[in-house]
């Protein structure tokens, strides 16, 4: 069937086309009785706007593209609920891909996203990225781009972070005052900043309380997708190298989980034997045995937060005005749990 058009309603009701229009938008110089009668009758032919007319008029779509490296992921899923919740209220729709921490995909789907002619976008970076020209291709059409959690330092565009060394910092320094002194972590991968600044945070925190640092404690995980099986493979190579080793910090709480897990089934006692802290406060985090201390990271505010700034940048670039790059960096909190001894 053909889309029902203003035409239509108009010739329906034998009044002009302007005052359909008007009517369905609610203008105030067209009668209550009248605006009732136009609804009722657009339900009744099932009209529905065109929205690429719309479009075409305001150049805006209403809709943003957001890019994450994974969607399964609890922090990432957090994430999208605090999105989708302020695009809402804005009456905006959100296009979500997932880049697969693939740099090549990333940028084939950065060019989807203006193809849809999307009016921003929301990106969380691939492991791989480590080119940016994608990035500012966009930012140098007018198209505003927000980073968040995972970000380039050196691109020029608005970000939501947490500080990554400070929370990092802050798990290995509860590890150190209950009493740990040999203090291994399974960082991430090499490239992205986060876990740069992840594994910087433990590195001062050794640092600062004269605690060596040895190279051979840090064990990389960089398989998103096997984060639980790399968790409990790291476990099992850190016994075998390490027997003296009584604290770790975890990149990230999957990973943290399964190290957990190898631990629980080699008998090795947590905390009595090895601390551990994670990072993210996954809700697994309490429900595995023992419960999980970790580094309780704001997904949905960070969210929320990115869609704000999205949204006034929007704002400003319609009303023609210069926008400037923000950075918001969100707190994060120390979440204690059974992993961890109480402070000595």
């Amino acid at each position: 069937m053909k889309p029902v058009t203003l035409k239509e309603i108009a010739e329906t009701l034998n009044i002009s086309i302007t005052t359909v229009s008007k009517a369905l938008k609610d203008y105030p110089d067209v009668s209550k009785k009248t605006r009732k009668l136009v609804r009722e009758t657009a339900a009744q032919l099932n009209y529905r706007p065109n929205s690429f007319a719309v479009n075409l008029r305001t150049k805006e779509s209403k809709t943003i593209g957001l890019i994450i490296p994974e969607v399964v992921h609890h922090f990432f899923s957090t994430v999208i609920k605090g999105i989708i919740a302020q695009a809402e209220k804005k009456g905006y729709f959100v296009i979500i891909l997932q880049s697969n921490e693939s740099y090549e995909l990333e940028k084939k789907q950065i060019d989807l996203l203006m193809s849809k002619h999307v009016d921003g976008i929301l990106i969380s970076l691939a492991n791989e990225t480590s080119d940016f020209k994608h990035i500012t291709d966009v930012m140098d059409q007018d198209k505003p781009i927000v980073m968040f959690d995972k970000i380039a330092k050196i691109v020029n565009c608005s970000k939501v972070i947490i500080d990554d060394r400070k929370a990092a910092y802050m798990a290995t320094q509860h590890l150190i005052d209950t009493g740990c002194k040999r203090i291994a972590h399974f960082r991430g991968p090499l490239l992205p900043q986060n876990s740069i600044d992840r594994f910087l945070g433990y590195k001062k925190a050794l640092l600062d309380n004269d605690l060596p640092y040895d190279s051979s404690l840090v064990y990389i995980c960089d398989c998103s997708d096997k984060s639980f099986e790399e968790g409990k493979n790291n476990a099992a190579q850190l016994l075998k190298d390490h027997s003296d080793v009584d604290g770790i910090f975890i990149n990230t709480d999957m990973v943290a989980i399964g190290a957990i897990t190898e631990f629980n089934k080699r008998g090795i006692k947590i905390p009595e034997d090895i601390s551990i802290v994670g990072f993210s406060n996954w809700f697994m985090s309490s429900a595995i045995t023992p419960t999980l201390s970790t580094i309780d990271q704001p997904g949905y505010q960070m969210g929320k937060m990115a869609f704000k700034q999205l949204y006034k940048e929007l704002k400003a670039l319609k009303q023609q005005k210069e926008v400037h790059p923000k950075i918001i960096e969100l707190e994060t909190s120390l979440v204690k749990r059974d992993s961890t001894k109480t402070l000595i």
